[in-house]
């Protein structure tokens, strides 16, 4: 058995754990090892810090402050900002970035390292959309043609995983898991591939189903991640056509090349139920597992 390097921290409204097997034989050697993580962990910081509703200094609070104007941006909300607009055009806004201020009506209002309240002034709940975000290629601009609140966690904290996963590169043998979201590189301590469980979405403490991958990443959407402070029968996977909890998945997972892209379809295929969420995955060649609320499991082909 290999030895390994595994340190924790509270980040992005979740633990995340990163585990380094191997290449710590020397002094050198491991001093490396903890630097590379050090180097992971800033990737969750930064990202956490750029693209946070809930906090009034980042670059995605103040582009509420700049409705109609062209707002430039870091690389890292750029790249987060025009992946998101391109899902939800993809998946005909069954996902949909501009649902933080529902969000916030929903409940979903708290800072989860202070536990203080968070209301954006963004003047009555009006229909808004996917439709009224712009994005400046050329310029690497994002215009909010109206006044709204981007949601960027179901993706962000993917492109946290897949820097500190390129971070870690080097040592081949690691596992990030960022509260679900998780990537895992080259093989576990007993030199096989990772085994990663489906929690069972009715029984926290049981799995559902089991995987084996190397050098993937595997990101779950399930309906008992988070449920509303009023109403322990909604959750906060809202299909944005309805603002309404959607009942008809309990958990979608995903298996992709990169955390974001499986963040991201994971919550599409959530949104847009059983069915059409396979042909979602299906059409762009990833692996997926649905698990509706009867427990039946529904996998790509």
């Amino acid at each position: 058995m290999s030895d390994a390097f595994v340190h924790s921290a509270a980040l992005m409204g979740t633990v995340v754990s990163i585990e380094v097997v191997g290449h710590g034989a020397t002094d050198q050697q491991r001093a490396d090892r903890g630097h590379a993580v050090e180097r992971a962990f800033d990737w969750f910081h930064h990202i956490e810090a750029l693209c946070t509703r809930f906090v009034a200094t980042s670059e995605v609070r103040q582009l509420t402050a700049h409705v109609g104007k062209p707002v430039a941006v870091s690389a890292v909300v750029y790249e987060v900002v025009q992946f998101a607009i391109a899902l939800a055009e993809e998946s005909g806004g069954a996902f949909d970035p501009t649902v933080g201020h529902r969000m916030e009506t929903h409940g979903f209002d708290r800072e989860y390292r202070t536990g203080q309240r968070v209301r954006t002034d963004v003047g009555p709940e009006s229909r808004v959309s996917y439709r009224d975000v712009h994005v400046d290629a050329a310029n690497k601009t994002i215009t909010l043609l109206r006044p709204l609140v981007l949601d960027l966690g179901a993706v962000a904290k993917g492109l946290a995983v897949d820097m500190a996963a390129r971070e870690l590169e080097p040592f081949e043998n690691f596992a990030i898991d960022a509260g679900g979201d998780l990537y895992l590189g080259g093989s576990n301590r007993d030199g096989a591939p990772w085994s990663v469980g489906i929690r069972h979405p009715r029984d926290e403490h049981s799995l559902i189903d089991t995987m084996h991958v190397s050098n993937v990443a595997v990101c779950t959407s399930g309906d008992y991640e988070r449920r509303t402070p009023d109403n322990e029968f909604a959750h906060h996977i809202i299909d944005p056509r309805t603002g309404l909890s959607v009942k008809t998945v309990a958990s979608a997972t995903v298996v992709a090349p990169l955390a974001m892209v499986a963040d991201g379809l994971a919550t599409a295929a959530f949104v847009l139920g059983p069915v059409h969420g396979l042909e979602l995955l299906e059409r762009h060649g990833v692996k997926g597992l649905i698990i509706t609320p009867a427990l039946d499991k529904l996998a790509t082909q």
